[in-house]
């Protein structure tokens, strides 16, 4: 089966049986996608077309559940499940049973040696105090590819709307998918995807306004954990004796020299943040067409081989850094061995804290 990107002139085969899109879902496995909220009409309207044409091109039949349109909605999201050609259909769960996913380990990881602990994750959301919507969008679930176990985690942190954030939901681990060097060079195909995903985004979604952050996570075979991320959303590895942060928060005041290399600016108004051109809090970023020529999209990628004393990994929006710290957001969850828990725990007590943007959240543990 060959996979085919949007973008003009561009296809590449994944494999014979494998069919990856945000939209679509690999063989073997329903997917979880965790869509909160009720899109605009026109943009709505605008993935439709484009997911029926994928549709018509690559799988004939697709089942689908739609998430519940709610704004306040803390664990529920999109459940879709595909039949394909001789292989059972998996049967309809609970949304109750999506709130935490359990990858048990294979015989021959990538490292060639089965991992001394099974992978759970889990994720919760909860909409802020702001005058907006729900502008996060997140990814947690588990793919088979090529024999290999994949676990796909990201928080998308969207400005000025939703629309971004949920373009990136749908597409951004399917262009990273895609490339044809992810697993002999990932940090240069991840690097390469976000690009292309960002000229998408400027052509067919955000225009000159909306935005977003980004963080992904891609865990192959339980061991081996591919990051990447633009602006202000962060992700964090706990150990046994110490804790990592494995992104970069891409603030004003942090690169400066970058924004005026490119003929911006940073500036500061009394009682706020720094700001790109004094409007935007962040200097890499998804969309944000108006600004384009002074920031990027270009993420940092960190690639590392787990050890054993990895505990857990904590993805989140700065609804939750904002008043946590990473050694507070690891204390806070520590003694807990359910990935679905330490998610809710986390985002309760970033409310406790006052925190009043959204909050999103994912938690992967490692069982040992």
């Amino acid at each position: 089966m060959i996979l085919t990107s949007r973008r003009a002139g561009s296809t590449r085969q994944i494999s014979k049986s494998f069919s990856c899109s945000m939209v679509l879902v690999p063989q073997f496995h329903r997917i979880p996608f965790y869509h909160v909220h009720k899109r605009q009409a026109s943009f709505k309207d605008h993935l439709d077309s484009l997911k029926a044409k994928t549709i018509e091109e690559v799988i004939p039949k697709m089942k689908k559940k739609k998430s519940s349109n709610e704004d306040d909605v803390g664990s529920a999201g999109l459940k879709t499940v595909e039949q394909l050609p001789g292989e059972e259909l998996l049967p309809e769960e609970d949304l109750e049973e999506d709130k935490e996913k359990s990858l048990e380990g294979n015989k021959n990881d990538e490292e060639g040696e089965q991992p001394k602990w099974h992978v759970s994750y889990g994720h919760h959301m909860v909409r802020g105090k702001m005058d907006h919507g729900m502008e996060d969008c997140v990814v947690s679930k588990k793919w088979n590819i090529e024999g290999k176990e994949l676990g796909l985690y990201a928080i998308f942190d969207g400005h000025s709307g939703r629309d971004v954030a949920e373009y990136l939901q749908h597409h951004l681990f399917h262009n990273i998918l895609i490339q044809h060097d992810f697993w002999t060079d990932p940090e240069s195909a991840v690097k390469r995807a976000y690009k292309e995903t960002d000229e998408e985004i400027l052509e067919e979604v955000s225009g000159s306004w909306g935005g977003s952050t980004a963080v992904t996570a891609i865990l192959i075979n339980q061991e081996k954990l591919i990051v990447a991320n633009v602006g202000d959303s962060r992700g964090v590895l706990c150990k046994r004796r110490d804790i990592e942060q494995i992104t970069v928060d891409h603030e004003p005041e942090k690169e400066k020299e970058l924004v005026e290399s490119k003929g911006g600016f940073v500036s500061q108004k009394p009682g706020s943040v720094p700001r790109v051109d004094g409007q935007l809090a962040m200097t890499r970023a998804f969309g944000d067409g108006k600004l384009k020529e002074h920031i990027t999209s270009e993420p940092d990628v960190m690639v590392e081989v787990l050890g054993t004393d990895a505990k857990f990994i904590i993805l989140a929006s700065d609804g939750l850094w904002k008043v946590m710290s990473n050694e507070e957001a690891c204390d806070c969850i520590t003694e807990l061995n359910d990935a679905q828990e330490a998610a809710e725990e986390l985002v309760r007590e970033a409310l406790y804290k006052r925190s009043l943007d959204d909050i999103s959240c994912v938690v992967v543990m490692f069982h040992h």
